[in-house]
């Protein structure tokens, strides 16, 4: 490998009693796509924080160019040539493209006027160069999200960036924006740029990088070239354990319908329609997917599903009940699971331990007590065989809810929600953030609720789920049900068309 851009020395960092980086070591070679993969809470992000300036390590040294230096804030990486764009972009939506570009390096003329002509034609420049289409005129908000990455990278690239830190660049991108954003990366490395690529998607790092690095609870454990590793190896460094692969769906005739809208409208916190006139059914003994890019519509819908949200105009049924999606309550007794996008705010407690989070929606149980007292004996027995279940750790009923990790949550979560007995799940995003032992067991826990012939909604941002699990798919655009199929007859490309209103809307 040839001498080192940059190279990180022992670096270690830590956030009170927590490591975040023990004793890190990582050279990034010049021209390189560098990939650096591991669980939530491994320590990449942190890790490439300190690179950027936004966090001081407590031990080791940066070099850049062969030369040890003191980097205390990003205005000091970019000087040296590092720039990140972040999983959410810092841009200024008001703004045009090149006011965003320009910031903080803006041409001024001899009165130190801002030349807002120059900018643009710097900003336009850069982008035919660099292969970034962006109109330098037009304001942000007024972008798509893969049109306001590509203003993330020219920031960066103006700025004089040589080495560019990409922190989960394709979390919400469709496929084809994952595409050009690849030609655009190939494009950069060919330049000369160093690029490192954060990211949780391992058949990304095979279809872009040259080298790995994986990282698990804050310490590097493994890598090298990537066409050395197979994805099943990499998955099992990040983990520390051989990952099950999904079992096949068997194939099972639908049953009655257990959800139905019809004609949905659902407006946003701002007062504006969300969702327009949405109608579908779920069945009994099947999972009906729902894809889109985020801000379609979906978390409205989930919520109005959920009861958490009242509907503007339109019906919900559960289970052959009329419900007003005006209490959760409601909703529930009509027989509803739900297992929400954010577990921390709509899932569970923080504060509470285990077996008081598991209790939720059980208070009235008499299996938990008699009268309005419940018994603790009683909860943490219940708790003890639900944890045992799913694996959720440490198992212990009384241990707090908020210091579990992200996947323990969601598994916790899962715990309480099917053991409802209820006929309809809800599923907003339920592997969001969480490490992928934790995903195979959820994923297989969905696929046994459909077996046992419940209906199961499923809202993801991941499309392999979606045709992993789904039996029916629908694309949300605008609020509105734009495409209905099956994987088996779709792909992730197809159906990326659909998400950014590319193909032409079909009522379902």
């Amino acid at each position: 490998m040839p001498a080192p851009v940059v190279s990180l020395a022992h670096i270690t960092r830590r956030f009170g009693p927590v490591v975040a980086n023990r004793d890190v070591s990582l050279d990034l070679a010049p021209g390189e796509i560098h990939a650096l993969v591991g669980e939530n809470g491994a320590g990449k992000t942190t890790l490439m924080r300190v690179l950027y300036g936004l966090l001081q390590p407590d031990a080791g040294a940066i070099a850049v160019d062969g030369r040890t230096v003191r980097i205390r804030h990003p205005a000091d990486a970019m000087r040296l040539g590092i720039g990140m764009v972040h999983q959410h972009f810092m841009l200024v939506d008001p703004l045009t493209v090149a006011e965003n570009v320009t910031l903080g390096r803006e041409p001024h003329g001899p009165l130190g006027d801002f030349r807002r002509a120059a900018a643009a034609r710097e900003t336009g420049s850069l982008s035919e160069r660099f292969g970034l289409p962006v109109d330098p005129d037009a304001t942000i908000a007024s972008l798509s999200v893969g049109a306001q990455q590509r203003v993330e990278i020219l920031k960066t690239l103006y700025h004089g960036a040589r080495v560019l830190i990409l922190d989960e660049p394709t979390a919400v991108l469709t496929p084809q924006e994952v595409d050009d954003l690849f030609q655009v990366l190939r494009a950069l490395r060919e330049d000369g740029t160093t690029i490192v690529l954060i990211t949780h998607k391992l058949a990304e790092v095979k279809a872009i990088a040259e080298r790995v690095t994986v990282m698990r609870a804050g310490e590097i454990v493994g890598g090298g070239p990537v066409a050395a590793l197979p994805i099943e190896r990499i998955a099992e460094l990040m983990v520390g354990r051989p990952i099950p692969s999904l079992a096949p769906r068997s194939p099972r005739p639908p049953g009655e319908p257990l959800l139905e809208a019809h004609g949905l409208v659902v407006r946003d916190a701002r007062g504006l329609p969300a969702v327009r006139g949405m109608s579908f059914q779920v069945r009994a003994g099947e999972i009906f997917g729902i894809a889109g890019v985020e801000g379609n519509g979906q978390h409205e819908l989930v919520e109005c599903l959920a009861g958490l949200r009242p509907p503007t105009a339109g019906e919900i049924v559960i289970a052959g009940r009329r419900c007003s999606g005006r209490s959760a309550r409601e909703h529930f007794a009509a027989g509803l699971a739900h297992i929400p996008s954010d577990r921390l705010h709509r899932g569970l407690i923080a504060d509470m331990s285990l077996a008081e989070n598991l209790a939720l929606g059980f208070q009235r149980s008499p299996a938990l007590g008699r009268g309005p007292m419940l018994s603790r004996r009683r909860l943490r027995v219940r708790a003890a065989a639900l944890l045992a279940e799913y694996d959720v750790r440490p198992p212990d009923p009384g241990a707090r809810a908020g210091r579990l990790s992200g996947g323990n949550q969601q598994k916790l979560i899962a715990a309480r929600e099917l053991s409802r007995g209820a006929r309809v799940l809800l599923a907003a995003h339920p592997t969001r953030g969480v490490d992928l032992g934790a995903v195979a067991f959820l994923h297989q826990r969905l696929l046994a609720e459909r077996d046992a012939g419940r209906a199961v909604l499923l809202v993801s941002s991941e499309l392999s789920e979606l045709l992993a699990l789904g039996d029916r798919l629908v694309v949300m655009f605008g609020g509105r049900i734009v495409h209905e199929t099956r994987p088996a007859d779709t792909d992730e490309r197809t159906l990326g068309l659909y998400m950014t209103g590319r193909r032409g809307a079909e009522t379902a």
